[in-house]
């Protein structure tokens, strides 16, 4: 069975929303999406918190567990270990 022809001024408009979902290519390779890789790896772990602290830090808003990171590593700074 054959393709039926499909007119090419039937195309859906391409609208803003479609390019942001769009992927993206340099070349034949596929660019990376979301944010930039870290230099430094990072690790997944499970960790204790009171609740009020824990719903302090995530009333910071977006990228708290970034932030809890810093305080730790200035933490360390202070104490002479890092």
């Amino acid at each position: 069975m054959h393709a039926t022809w499909i007119d090419p001024d039937d195309a859906p408009e391409l609208t803003e929303e479609f390019f942001e979902r769009a992927d993206q290519y340099e070349g034949e390779q596929l660019l990376r999406r979301g944010s930039p890789k870290s230099a430094s790896t990072q690790i997944p772990i499970a960790l204790r918190l009171d609740a009020d602290v824990l719903a302090a830090l995530r009333a910071t808003g977006d990228g708290w567990q970034t932030r809890i990171n810093d305080m730790l590593r200035a933490s360390l700074h202070l104490a002479g270990r890092v």
